[in-house]
């Protein structure tokens, strides 16, 4: 089974969800880059996730969003994203809309994550990422909780990354 198929399966996915909309980027030419869970997976022993969070160039969000709906993808909005999704995928397209993440676009590079090609976030911009994702105490503490054990895992893998952790982040040892 390929990682592709993988996903699928897990995601529940009679369409991929994933490839439409890597696609709908590139056709766009919208530059874009992966930060969440994924971006994690690029770097590190991969997990499940059934998030895509992403960052889109601002100036080009509402017309991502005009063409994902004309596509036929599900739009909902909230205070500091856009989550896509479409029938017959479970997976959730999360484009963070803090403009924090904006310089990320000019730094990502390609990479091949769970059988896709896709643009990511470099090292220490999806590490950056998640411990802002961890310090934001108005998400949920299961969140929290996911974020701490992707900078956990992400400095695993890059031992180097722990001397970027913020003095003040309190991790538990």
């Amino acid at each position: 089974m390929t990682s592709k198929t993988f996903l699928q399966a897990v995601s529940n996915g009679k369409v991929d969800i994933l490839e439409a909309f890597l696609t709908l980027l590139k056709e766009m030419g919208a530059p874009y880059c992966v930060i969440g869970d994924l971006a994690v997976n690029a770097y590190a022993e991969p997990v499940v996730s059934l998030d895509l969070d992403l960052v889109v160039i601002s100036e080009d969000l509402s017309k991502v969003r005009k063409t994902a709906m004309s596509k036929g993808f599900k739009i909902q909005d909230f205070e500091h994203s856009v989550i896509l999704s479409a029938k017959g995928s479970d997976l959730r397209i999360q484009i963070q809309t803090d403009t924090r993440y904006q310089s990320f676009l000019f730094r990502s590079v390609k990479k091949k994550v769970l059988g896709y090609e896709m643009k990511v976030a470099v090292l220490e911009d999806v590490l950056q990422g998640k411990i802002w994702a961890y310090s934001d105490e108005t998400r949920r503490k299961s969140k929290r909780q996911k974020d701490l054990a992707d900078i956990y895992r992400l400095i695993e893998s890059h031992p180097q990354l722990k001397a970027k952790l913020p003095k003040d982040l309190n991790l538990p040892a």
